[in-house]
């Protein structure tokens, strides 16, 4: 018999399943060309799904299901609904784009983003190794059918092959390290886990040894260096609107993996984990910005800029343990996640600003197709420009803040190094900025290539306002947001 407190721990991601099967069984009797009926569904669902999740959150209850696999608490059910509200903007912003594109033949896209979006909510609330797994496996098989979507269009299917491909390895790679931990531990619940290698009675070697595997997996699914080879392939080569599905929410899950994963399982571990993170900051901040200088291409300018933002969450979630001492957890693991949710926010509407350009039969992917654009549309150019420096951390952006928290949580961990990791990553900053300015000069300075007006659908135009106020908003008065993450990650550590 299944008890009522696990049914009710996955009531959302019940309500989630039921609609996608519902959603795809009833688009067979759509037959609009945009899939109108299909769309307001989905966004109702989606809608649904969110404020339930955000009751379960305000509720400040932690409820464990199905024997400990599965956890809904404070952190998990932010990050649900962030990542929920993420998919809804996602959909808002690429219809337009998909029904030019003959992308909404069927109702795969809205169909698969649910599936996706279920996947991203069984990684968030997975507290058992499989389960987790299985969360990881769900959202990356969406993701390929997504990325393939457009089957006439060869860039597409190639950037599906190597994410496969490279997705499969790295599964792999997160699973064999699993298997290793499982038979040092001899369980699978990660509160179980944690008790073993707290109890010292298990071999270091072979501890560390199915650690390495677990955050190459791991690093894989943020996407930092050494694991960053899909990135930029698959950003230029998706449909751009599923290459913001995969940019965007995804990001919240991943971030929540980690923190179920080297936090609630393996924190004894933390010295030899964090040493890990720390390596693989340093490449992804370097590799990340050097690389994006070169671009010309933007979806492979932001693809790169991902890397090293991704290596700024791990400069959090490398410095909550110091010397032992994990009384800097709180703040270093909220500062990640602050940062996580605002990365995601200014993504959105970045890629909004690139889906509105694009034309049919016209992909604004170069940088040059932006040339102008404050003279076709001082709005949009202005968005746009919100966003880069926000991305680019100058203030009073979100980005900036986000930049700053995460820097005072190393800073204030104390040590010489992570004091030398902290002047690196301003440095690296002050290079990412030479790229998104970059940008904005070709918005305000060059000619346009084209007089054609920008015009989009009214729920675009009044989603992207929004998306662009909150850059601003969030900067100036962030406390709202950094507490909600302080405090859901303050209930996930005292759990």
């Amino acid at each position: 018999m299944i008890d009522k407190l696990s049914l009710i721990a996955v009531y959302p991601e019940m309500l989630l399943l039921i609609m996608a099967c519902v959603i795809a069984l009833f688009d067979l009797s759509v037959k609009s060309r945009t899939r109108t009926a299909t769309y307001v569904v989905t966004m109702l669902t989606l809608a649904v799904v969110a404020a339930l999740q955000a009751s379960y959150a305000t509720s400040g209850q932690t409820i464990y299901g199905f024997g400990n696999m599965v956890v809904s608490d404070v952190m998990g059910n932010w990050l649900k609904c962030f990542a929920t509200l993420a998919v809804m903007v996602t959909l808002v912003y690429g219809r337009p784009y998909a029904a030019d594109r003959d992308m909404l033949r069927g109702g795969e896209f809205f169909v698969l983003s649910l599936f996706a979006l279920l996947g991203m909510f069984v990684m968030i609330s997975g507290n058992n190794f499989l389960v987790i797994y299985m969360g990881v496996e769900l959202l990356t098989l969406s993701s390929y059918a997504l990325v393939a979507l457009r089957r006439d269009h060869s860039l597409s299917i190639e950037a599906a092959m190597k994410y496969f491909v490279l997705g499969a390895l790295a599964s792999g790679f997160l699973l064999y390290g699993m298997s290793m931990l499982y038979g040092a531990t001899g369980s699978l619940d990660l509160h179980e886990v944690f008790k073993a290698i707290n109890s010292g009675q298990i071999k270091h070697q072979v501890l560390v040894f199915g650690l390495v595997f677990l955050v190459s997996g791991l690093a894989f699914k943020l996407g930092v260096v050494p694991f960053h080879m899909w990135i930029p392939d698959v950003y230029q080569g998706a449909p751009t609107a599923v290459t913001l599905l995969i940019g965007g929410a995804p990001k919240l899950a991943a971030f929540a993996v980690t923190i179920r994963l080297l936090v609630e399982g393996l924190f004894p571990l933390a010295i030899d984990w964090q040493q890990m993170l720390m390596l693989l900051a340093v490449a992804s901040l370097a590799i990340g910005n050097l690389a994006a200088i070169a671009q010309t291409n933007i979806k492979r300018m932001l693809a790169f800029s991902t890397i090293s933002h991704m290596g700024f969450v791990l400069i959090g979630m490398m410095s909550g343990v110091v010397d032992g001492h994990a009384e800097a957890a709180g703040n270093a693991y909220s500062s990640s996640m602050f940062y996580v949710v605002s990365y995601v926010l200014t993504t959105l509407a970045t890629f909004g600003v690139i889906l509105l350009l694009s034309r049919n039969g016209f992909e604004s992917e170069e940088i040059s197709d932006f040339a102008g654009l404050n003279q076709r549309s001082p709005f949009y150019a202005g968005i746009m420009a919100i966003c880069l420096f926000s991305l680019a951390g100058i203030p009073p952006m979100v980005g900036f803040y986000a930049k700053l928290a995460v820097l005072q949580a190393l800073v204030a961990s104390g040590g010489a190094m992570h004091l030398g990791l902290a002047v690196f990553a301003v440095l690296m900053s002050l290079i990412g900025a030479f790229y998104y300015l970059r940008v904005v000069k070709v918005m305000y300075f060059d000619a346009p290539i084209t007089a054609a007006k920008v015009s989009a659908p009214f729920d675009v135009r009044a989603v992207l306002s929004l998306n662009g106020a909150l850059l601003l908003i969030l900067g100036l008065v962030p406390g709202g947001l950094m507490t909600l993450c302080a405090n859901a990650i303050m209930q996930m550590l005292a759990s």
